[in-house]
């Protein structure tokens, strides 16, 4: 199979591991602790993408103090909630990776989330033999849906914009892709919905890991 792409950039969360429920959960947790407005499930998880910070500046009108505090306050709830296990990943990533791999591409992963937890779920997973380049929200000066993460990608790994595509869950992830000059392929089943992936003009949208195969030029799993 004609490999199209050199690299894939992997978003993380909502693409490679289900952390929504542990996410959403530590988020409600910081919200009742400091006494904020109410939000529910559904709007606490549309700000998944986002820096830590951010995710609750966006979702409650609030001064950068109590910006600050949430995301204090989160990081001491999280490494409490954050369980062996707690985060699954979902079907078909780890197969799919190992294969796109075991091609000859570079697998990366471009992530809001902060270095110590996302290599840590990376390793718990057993994936950090395959993912040798990984960003977090540290490592860049603008987080998503800013094209800091993939030029950085694109200039530490020597590659142009057309030899690599970004896959990810929400509009953040095709903003950012798309802002760097990059191709985009939307997951339908992590936090973003088909209808914003496909407005925000993503390349390819697709329901299942595995079809990454098909657009990325590897072989594909086997059923």
């Amino acid at each position: 199979m004609k490999q199209k792409f050199r690299a894939v950039i992997l978003d993380f969360d909502g693409t490679i591991g289900d952390t929504r429920s542990l996410i959403v959960r530590t988020m409600q947790q910081t919200i009742a602790e400091l006494g904020l407005p109410a939000r529910t499930d559904d709007e606490c998880a549309a700000m998944i993408g986002l820096p830590l910070k951010q995710t609750f500046t966006e979702l409650i009108p609030m001064d950068d103090a109590t910006g600050d505090r949430c995301e204090a306050v989160y990081r001491r709830i999280f490494t409490v909630n954050n369980r062996p296990g707690v985060v699954p990943v979902f079907p078909n990533v780890i197969e799919t990776i190992r294969r796109m791999h075991a091609s000859g591409l570079l697998v990366t992963i471009a992530s809001s989330r902060f270095r110590p937890s996302l290599t840590a779920f990376v390793e718990d997973m057993g994936l950090s033999a395959y993912i040798p380049y990984i960003l977090s929200a540290a490592d860049v000066e603008h987080a998503k849906p800013a094209p800091d993460m993939v030029v950085k990608t694109l200039a530490d790994n020597g590659l142009r914009p057309d030899e690599a595509v970004v896959v990810g869950d929400t509009v953040f992830d095709i903003g950012m892709a798309h802002a760097a000059g990059v191709k985009a392929v939307g997951v339908t089943y992590g936090n973003g919905r088909r209808e914003d992936l496909t407005a925000a003009c993503a390349e390819w949208v697709i329901d299942d890991f595995g079809e990454l195969c098909g657009i990325v030029g590897c072989m594909p799993n086997s059923r």
